[in-house]
């Protein structure tokens, strides 16, 4: 059963802020709920309230809501308009798809002078003879009946029959309600049975509980039994409370049909519940909403994931694991010159730091990512106080530096290189000048080369006795030109320059 909660209030007073005393709009439709509570005292100045779709039963502890003027009732099990004449300031009321058959008890809302609008559409009082002439006339400040505009000549004819209309009414009311109440009989009488199988089915259906006998005994042998006296007595009793049982059986209902429904699990069970044809009544609706609830609890139930086991950090014997559930890349090196452990743990870059814990032991290290475990078991024994943890504001990247505990810091030693054995013993100003580092400079003096160079000579010719050494083919001078190959009437230009 669901509760009207100030949790559940909130929660869909959001455009309110959550405030509930200036709340003037709030929708509670499809929340299962089945009893109207506590809503006049929460929100007093309520002028639109949705409560559609439920399993409201009645409508009940609204009548101090003075500022209300819509009321959306619609899809529950209510079956009297009852408990509105407070509702002053009520302009519109839907009642669609209920279980009103008292249609006398609409004559309750002529102290709702601003009503307006009504709706009755798929309730059982809409199906009667003369339905709409009774509202008309019952209602005369009504404006609107199921969405349709009440006309002036309407109004005249349905108050001059409203006497004839109105006998009418209340045998069909009656016919209605000795129909109603065979519903109710064989609504018990079913879930009476199904106790009964209920209850059968754990014993094979012939075991009943023993009762203690008059000196305080169980008895299970029928034979061994005292007197009848006290099987009267119980039967007495029985029949007293014959009555209390079939109520209990009532209440328990609910109980049965969930353990009915846990059994019942397979299609050939949930496809004979859909098929078995039954009336529509407040009953059916809420049998069909505790299958449907309890059919939707099951499946949840068995696609339910197991939680995962928990992960062994250290075996029993004392052995650390090695364990990796974040999934992160990391690196360990051992650093020989400093004598240190460096762990590398590649954490994920934009990750804040307050989401990290680490634990450094002597012989593991254990860092905790958003509740995930990384465990690393080391090489060698570290010291965890000198050990230090930096973040990288650029990779994001968790660098662990940790000494270790045996070994010496190996300093670092740099061997001379002999030196180099001068080639001659003739040292001349300018060795000694690079020796003590001073700039050499060039120096140009041009009397020093007076004599010209013969470019011809730059590659001397070695002349052997066989003859000079075999040069480069030379091409031979072009012929000169003779004026006997001119053609006749040549005039030789000196001003053009020669062909070639």
């Amino acid at each position: 059963m669901v509760y009207i909660t100030e949790d559940l209030v909130r929660r869909r007073a959001e455009h309110n802020d959550g405030e509930l005393l200036s709340l003037e709009e709030v929708s509670l439709h499809q929340q299962n709920i089945e009893k109207i509570e506590h809503i006049e005292r929460w929100c007093r100045n309520l002028s639109i309230l949705y409560l559609q779709h439920n399993l409201i039963p009645r409508i009940e502890n609204v009548g101090r809501l003075k500022k209300l003027e819509y009321l959306n009732v619609s899809l529950n099990n209510i079956e009297v308009i009852e408990n509105l004449e407070g509702c002053e300031s009520l302009q519109k009321l839907d009642l669609t798809l209920n279980f009103v058959g008292r249609l006398s008890s609409v004559e309750s809302l002529k102290h709702n002078v601003h009503l307006r609008e009504l709706f009755l559409v798929g309730n059982p009082c809409s199906q009667f003879e003369g339905y709409r002439p009774y509202v008309v006339a019952s209602l005369p400040q009504l404006k609107w009946l199921d969405g349709t505009e009440i006309s002036r000549t309407e109004r005249i004819r349905a108050g001059q029959g409203l006497e004839e209309v109105r006998r009418e009414i209340r045998q069909q009311e009656q016919e209605y309600l000795r129909r109603r109440a065979k519903e109710k009989e064989e609504t018990q009488r079913k879930a009476a049975g199904r106790g009964r199988r209920g209850g059968g089915g754990e014993g094979g259906g012939e075991k009943k509980d023993n009762k203690p006998g008059f000196d305080g005994r169980w008895y299970t042998d029928i034979n061994n039994t005292v007197p009848g006296r006290v099987d009267n007595e119980e039967n007495q009793e029985g029949e007293d409370n014959k009555e209390n049982q079939e109520l209990e059986d009532n209440k328990e209902n609910q109980e049965v049909e969930v353990e009915d429904t846990e059994t019942e699990t397979n299609p050939d069970s949930e496809r004979e519940f859909w098929e078995t044809p039954c009336s529509f009544t407040p009953e059916s609706r809420l049998e069909v909403y505790r299958h449907m609830e309890e059919t939707k609890r099951v499946k949840e139930k068995e696609t339910e994931k197991k939680p995962k086991p928990t992960r062994t950090l250290v075996t029993a014997d004392g052995q650390v694991m090695n364990v990796n559930q974040p999934k992160l890349k990391f690196s360990l090196t051992e650093d020989e010159d400093n004598n240190t452990v460096v762990l590398d743990l590649a954490v994920f870059r934009h990750m804040d730091s307050s989401l990290l814990d680490v634990d450094v032991q002597p012989t593991y290290v254990r860092v905790t990512v958003k509740g995930k475990i990384f465990q690393l078991v080391l090489p060698a024994e570290v010291k965890p106080d000198s050990s230090t943890a930096k973040r990288s504001q650029t990779t994001g990247h968790l660098l662990l530096t940790m000494p270790k505990a045996e070994g010496e810091i190996k300093a670092r030693k740099t061997v001379p290189r002999p030196p180099k054995a001068p080639q001659n013993n003739n040292h001349r100003p300018e060795d000694s000048k690079r020796e003590r580092n001073v700039p050499e400079r060039l120096e140009v003096d041009p009397s020093k080369h007076t004599a010209a160079v013969d470019l011809a000579n730059i590659v001397p010719w070695h002349i052997s006795e066989d003859g000079p050494p075999p040069g480069p083919p030379r091409t031979p001078p072009p012929a000169t030109t003779d004026h006997s190959s001119f053609s006749e009437g040549f005039v030789d230009d000196p001003d053009v320059p020669p062909l070639i």
